[in-house]
């Protein structure tokens, strides 16, 4: 079998043994944010994680692939929405078509995808999520005219939406984004969208850290907006991110947070952001698998509880 001949001769044998084993013992996950980036994205896997202060490792796309794959069977990933290049995305998801839903990653605008083929694609059920859509580093925000068509879609065809918010790398508008403003990252921007669409299931990504105040008046008065905790999970500091998480569970949204890695090129950046959520002293089991699985679920309208 191609995967496990491949993942043999990355991993070594016992490592993948291992694997297998941590996942017959572990509870399901599903990953609300996570990529399929080229190997040569965020500068290539030879950046450090900006957490850790190593690189990947990986040499090429397909071991960039095999290496996340790997990690997710390894924590029981069941299901992932992994965005990207939609050609990336397509490939990873034959690699694994029960266990990824292809998302639509918009970070350039002059090269939107077609209307009629994105409804293709929803319909044929290749992809299945809208996002992740990363108006602020072209500096314009979710309420910009430019988007209306594609959320139009998704409303009609009930297709989830994944907003970035927050905020980027340091030094973000003098490297790769002139146009990034950090104001466009904040959830209080989103209010018009809500308002001329409100069906629309979205969610907001980054969990809108730094934007507690904005967030916590966004998610009161639309109950349909869930958030993920993807980065914030493993980047910053982590008692600032436990101070974050903890004020979002206080203010009564525990059913509506889920769990995301936003594994970039940094495979190891799921177990460190499932680690982000277990060493969370403050949360019940039963909060964790609501974050871990069952919130994630039912927004995307899957089985609704883990067993």
């Amino acid at each position: 079998m191609k995967f496990l001949l491949i993942i043999l001769g990355l991993m070594g044998i016992s490592y993948f043994v291992s694997a297998q084993t941590d996942t017959n013992n572990k509870l399901p996950i599903i990953d609300i944010h996570m990529h399929a980036f080229p190997a040569e994205s965020m500068g290539g896997t030879n950046v450090p994680n900006p957490a850790t202060g190593k690189p990947s490792g990986a040499a090429d796309d397909e071991e960039l692939m095999q290496a996340t794959l790997l990690e997710m069977h390894r924590y029981n990933i069941v299901k992932a929405v992994i965005s990207g290049p939609l050609e990336v995305v397509y490939r990873w998801k034959s690699e694994e078509p029960d266990r990824i839903i292809g998302g639509v990653h918009f970070d350039d605008v002059t090269s939107l995808p077609d209307l009629k083929k994105l409804r293709q694609e929803f319909m044929s059920g290749r992809l299945g999520v809208l996002g992740e859509l990363v108006a602020q580093y072209v500096g314009l925000s979710l309420s910009d005219s430019l988007f209306e068509p594609y959320l139009t879609l998704a409303e009609e065809l009930d297709i989830p939406v994944g907003v970035h918010s927050g905020l980027g790398p340091a030094g973000t508008p003098y490297t790769c984004c002139p146009e990034f403003r950090v104001t466009y990252g904040n959830p209080i921007l989103l209010e018009e969208v809500l308002v001329r669409h409100p069906k629309l299931r979205l969610y907001i990504m980054h969990g809108g850290w730094p934007y507690l105040e904005e967030t916590k008046a966004i998610m009161s008065v639309y109950p349909q907006v869930y958030a993920d905790l993807a980065v914030i999970n493993w980047i910053i500091p982590r008692e600032e991110f436990h101070e974050y998480f903890r004020a979002l569970i206080r203010a009564g949204f525990e059913k509506r947070l889920m769990f995301g890695s936003d594994q970039m090129v940094w495979p190891e950046a799921i177990g460190l952001a499932i680690d982000g959520i277990e060493s969370a002293a403050f949360l019940s089991p039963e909060q964790k698998r609501d974050i871990f699985y069952n919130n994630a679920a039912r927004f995307l309208k899957l089985k609704e509880t883990a067993e």
